[in-house]
Formats: C-alpha cells, structure tokens, sequence
C-alpha cells in the first residue's frame, strides 16, 4: 500500500512537471506571432498567455476524458502506475531536448508516442485501444493540414478586405487586434494541451484503485491549470524566435491571420474532444498565412526541420518510454 500510494504521488507530481514544461514549451508558440510583430512586449505577452491559459485549462475535461481511456483502458492494467510515470519520465526528456535546441516539437506527440510505447512493453501490441489511439492519431495527423489550409483562407480574405487600406494604417490596426487574437490563441491551448496531464493523472487514479469513473475531478483540474500558468509565467523565448520569425517575416497582418486560423483548429478539436499539436497547428497556420503573401517567403528549410521533427517524435518517444519503463521495472 505505501508503494502504491508512493507510486502515485510520484505520477502526479511528474504529470505536473510536464504540464509546467508543457507551459514554457508550447505556450511560447501562442504567443510567438504576436511578440514578433510587436504587437506585445515579451514580459506582457507572457504574463497574458498565462491568466488565458489558466482560464481555459479549467473550463474544459473532454480532451482529458479522451486521453485517460482511448489510447489504452487504464482498468486493464496491473502496473499501470508504472507505465505511466515512464510514459511521463518519456515525454518530459523529450520536451527538455526540443525545448534546448529551439526545435517546435510536439508535447502531444511526445506524451501519446510515450503512453503507447510504455504500454506496449508492458503487455503487448493488443493492450492498445486501437479505435481510440487511431482517432487521436488522425487529429494529429488531419489537424496541421487544415491549419495550413486556413492560414492561406485566412490571409487571402485579409488580403482582400484590406487591399485599399494603406500599409501603415493596416499594421497599426492589425497590431492592437493582435491582442485579442493573441488571448484567444493562449485560451485555446489551454483548453486542450492542459488536459493532457489531468487525463494521466485520472488514469494514475483508475490504476491505483483510488478512483471508479473516467471524471476528472476538480483538484485535478485546478491543479494542471496552475502548473501550465506557472510554465507559461517561465516563456520560451528560444521557440518563439523560432516560431515567430525564423519560419517567415511576420507583419501584425500575417500574426493575426495566423492566430485566428490556429484558434479555429484548436478549439474545433477540444469541441470533439481530441486532443491535437498546438505547436503543429500553429506553425502550419503560419506557413499558409506565408504561402497566401508570397511561398518563397516561407523560409522552407526552417519548415522542413520542423516536419521532420514531427515525424519522429512519435516513434523516439515511444522507444524510450518503453526502454524506461523496463528500467523501472527493475526496481518497482
């Protein structure tokens, strides 16, 4: 029992250290755009990512639900506890790596690859929830598509409506309305990327016997939603230059565009309760804004490491989750 109890203070207490690193790391991406056109002083930027992130990791639990039992049933589980404080241990490296080059890499990739994987090398391919896991990983895959598809909407629209209007006069008013996109880019990650973690620690409640139902419940709920404004409070200043200059020249026009195209996606999938890549939709939505202003401004090879960074997330993380989960199997 007090291995048990150990266990799942251990779980939670890492589960919100990913939501912490989750803040600094993703939450830079919501608000890149608007630091880099100016729009918003860093320091400021920051601090208001945090109040909206903070509002809204607590207004929603469906992404949460979705995470605690569709990509494997923590009921199944004898050692659950253990898979997923690897599946955590996973994840966390892998932010703290992409996080120190700089690289936009996916916490939500990193976080399902690890639960995947640690599961898989405790009970096999069939322990998997392959309708569940197949619908996450369709949103995933779906979601950064349509961001670049409604980027270039978004900005051709823009381009449109305010082709008579002088560019000076554009930018000003662009750069003030950038505030409010700014806001709702952060809310809206949080109403998806802070679920995550309240999903993990609900299964950790389900493995240890401590709870019966997939609810999320409200010390949950508060508690993930601090750890990410604490994170965000942090910043990521290397990703945002990342993200908010090295892909394309971002003018408050594009940074709006961009905003507003990521928001639409990623609120759309918390409303159906799937979780999706912040750090995918937004980068994607910024490269459709670019491509609708001119595709050769779009500094593809930026694009390119990116991608590829996406692409093997999945995989590296669900490799070392599993190879943790046998190191701590060893000692548990």
């Amino acid at each position: 029992m007090d291995i048990l109890i150990t266990m799942t203070i251990l779980v939670v207490i890492f589960a919100l250290a990913f939501d912490f690193i989750n803040g600094f790391h993703d939450t830079a991406n919501a608000i890149a755009t608007s630091v880099s056109t100016r729009a918003l002083p860093p320091r400021v930027a920051v601090l208001l990512a945090a109040v909206m992130n903070f509002i809204g990791a607590i207004t929603f639990t469906g992404v949460a639900k979705t995470i605690t039992k569709d990509i494997v049933n923590p009921f199944d589980f004898d050692n659950g506890l253990i898979v997923i404080l690897a599946a955590l241990i996973s994840a966390i490296a892998w932010n703290l790596i992409t996080w120190y080059y700089g690289i936009p890499s996916s916490s939500s990739h990193a976080l399902i690859g690890s639960i995947a994987g640690a599961s898989i090398s405790a009970a096999g391919f069939g322990i998997l929830n392959y309708s569940g896991f197949g619908s996450i990983l369709a949103a995933l895959l779906i979601s950064p598509f349509l961001a670049l598809g409604v980027g270039f909407l978004m900005m051709t629209l823009f381009k449109f409506l305010f082709q008579k209007t002088s560019l000076y006069h554009t930018n000003k008013g662009f750069r003030i309305f950038q505030i409010g996109t700014a806001s709702l880019q952060a809310f809206t990650h949080g109403t998806n990327d802070a679920q995550k973690a309240m999903g993990i620690i609900t299964m950790a409640l389900i493995a240890a016997g401590m709870q019966t139902s997939t609810d999320i419940q409200l010390w949950v709920r508060i508690s993930c939603a601090i750890a990410m404004g604490l994170g965000t409070s942090i910043g990521g200043y290397k990703i945002i230059k990342t993200v908010g200059g090295k892909i394309m020249k971002i003018r408050p026009i594009n940074g709006a565009a961009a905003d507003l195209s990521s928001a639409l996606i990623i609120f759309g999938a918390t409303t159906i309760h799937l979780p999706v890549s912040t750090t995918h939709v937004i980068s994607s939505a910024i490269m459709g804004v670019g491509s609708a202003q001119r595709v050769k401004g779009v500094k593809w090879g930026v694009a390119r490491k990116i991608v590829i960074t996406w692409i093997i997330t999945l995989p590296i993380s669900a490799t070392l989750a599993a190879i943790v989960y046998q190191l701590l199997n060893l000692f548990f």
